[in-house]
Formats: C-alpha cells, sequence, structure tokens
C-alpha cells in the first residue's frame, strides 16, 4: 500500500523524533535499526526509503535534539525576569535534567560518541555547539564580545562535564554535589565577571 508524501513525511518525522530519544537513551550503538523503527511505531522495512544508513539518521536526530534544546534556551531567556544565565545554568545542572536522559542534552548524551563518528554527525554537533555558545554569550558577563565568547565556552564546557559526571556516578549525593559544585562555581563567575583562564 502506498503511502501519500504527506504520510512519509509525517513516517520520516516520527522516525526522527523517537531516535532523538533513544540514541540519548542507549547510545549510538546501544540500539538498532530495528527497535528504532519500533520505537516510532513503524516497520524495519521502510526504513531505507527515508535514511541512506543509520549514521545518516543518527545525524538527523542528533541535530534536531541539538536545535530544540537551543530553542527552549532561548525561550527560557526570552521569558525570563531576572539573571538568564542563573536560569539556564540551574536548569541544566539540576536532577530532573540528569534524570532525564531521552530528553536531555544530545552533548552529554552522545559527546563521546560523536568523535567516533563521520561528518555530518560530527557537523551536526559542530552546528549546535556554536549556536549553543551564541546563545550563551549573549547572557554571560564579559568585558568584550571575545570574553563573553570564552566565558561562554567555558561555562558550557564546565556544565557539560558536570552532567556526564553526574550521571556516571552510582552514588546519588556524589551526583548531586557535582551538580551543585559546577552550578555555584559557574553563577558565581558569572556574576563576579572574572576571568576565565
Amino acid at each position: 500500500m502506498k503511502v501519500s508524501r504527506e504520510e512519509a513525511e509525517a513516517n520520516r518525522e516520527r522516525i526522527i523524533e523517537a531516535a532523538s530519544r533513544l540514541f540519548r537513551e542507549k547510545g549510538l550503538d546501544g540500539i538498532g535499526v530495528a527497535d528504532l523503527m519500533k520505537g516510532a511505531g513503524l516497520t524495519h522495512g521502510g526504513f531505507y526509503g527515508h535514511f541512506k544508513s543509520k549514521d545518516d539518521l543518527a545525524a538527523q536526530a542528533a541535530g534536531r535534539a541539538l536545535q530544540r534544546s537551543n530553542a527552549k534556551w532561548v525561550d527560557l531567556i526570552e521569558k525570563s525576569k531576572g539573571d538568564s544565565f542563573a536560569l539556564v545554568a540551574k536548569g541544566y545542572l539540576s536532577e530532573e535534567h540528569r534524570d532525564k536522559l531521552g530528553s536531555g542534552c544530545a552533548f552529554a548524551a552522545l559527546g563521546a560518541d560523536a568523535a567516533r563518528q563521520g561528518r555530518s554527525f560530527r557537523q551536526a554537533f559542530t552546528d549546535g555547539l556554536n549556536a549553543a555558545i551564541g546563545i550563551l554569550a549573549g547572557i554571560v558577563s564579559g568585558r568584550s564580545k571575545a570574553d563573553k565568547r570564552k566565558h561562554a565556552l567555558a561555562a558550557m564546557s564546565q556544565m557539560v562535564g558536570a552532567l556526564v559526571l553526574s550521571r556516571a556516578v552510582d552514588d546519588r549525593d556524589l551526583s548531586g554535589e557535582i551538580l551543585r559544585a559546577a552550578l555555584d562555581d559557574i553563577i558565581g563567575r558569572n556574576a563576579t565577571g572574572s576571568d576565565v583562564r
């Protein structure tokens, strides 16, 4: 039975959405095409009608996850009535974010995998990171555009690293301590406008 162009596009979107969540939950090598398609509510046979390969889907799914994360930051910043940077950092370095692998940060969930992926996946990561840094650079303290970019890069690196470590340990107290320490440090540096060196 042939599906319409609209149905095919809707199916493609369902696959990307499911893959975005499942890759973050299970890792790029932790799930196969059949289970990705099952997660989208579709059969395995239709996969190659939408994507060249699992790698192609992974790049598109990562790109989608990063675009959504960045859009959430922009929305949060636009609605904030106070310190936008503190609000972003508090949300990112929260226990709730730590515990939501499938809807959380793709940098933290897939960063280690990205280094071993092909060009299209790494390009999606690069584009997503550049966008995130641009957003953060607009809300951090600093004396110049270059100083704000440096501060944004350091803050992003510290937030991602803290989230990765907080997810990796099997001690909930230590996990929370990692998140709080990173948050206190990041917010303190931003409040004082100190150089990140």
